[in-house]
């Protein structure tokens, strides 16, 4: 597949906004509005690695030649990126810090870019697939 290189991009761009927003998250715990008090700095992390792990196997699936589920498994992982926006339903935008606001948002604007990436390279593997029948 000619775009793994710029969907491996994509995936680590995310990959590291994600892990800046639950690092943020687990080490600033107490300081975000109103999260749920079962919640802990572990439990953040190992979120963050059940998470990546996802991406990890979309990207695997696509380097093996399962292009199309790979690349649905792909849009799961970056569209599970928008849940960060449900910091906002607990607290309003301005509850938040700069810093909480800034590690949300990059979060969702690399899912964002990766979800779209990984959608349009299905719907053009379903298009050649269609194709080529």
């Amino acid at each position: 597949m000619k775009a793994a290189k710029p969907l491996l991009i994509l995936l680590l761009a995310y990959g590291a906004a994600s892990l800046v927003h639950y690092a943020h998250n687990a080490e600033f715990l107490a300081d975000y509005p109103n999260m749920p008090a079962w919640l802990s700095r572990a439990k953040v992390y190992v979120a963050w690695f059940g998470v990546t792990a996802i991406g990890m196997l979309g990207y695997l699936l696509v380097r093996r030649g399962h292009q199309l589920g790979g690349l649905c498994v792909i849009a799961v992982y970056a569209a599970i990126g928008f849940d960060g926006l449900a910091h906002y339903r607990l607290a309003p935008l301005s509850a938040h810090t700069a810093t909480m606001n800034l590690s949300i948002w990059l979060e969702v604007a690399t899912a964002a870019l990766l979800f779209t990436a990984a959608v349009g390279l299905a719907a053009k593997q379903v298009w050649i697939n269609r194709l080529g029948r």
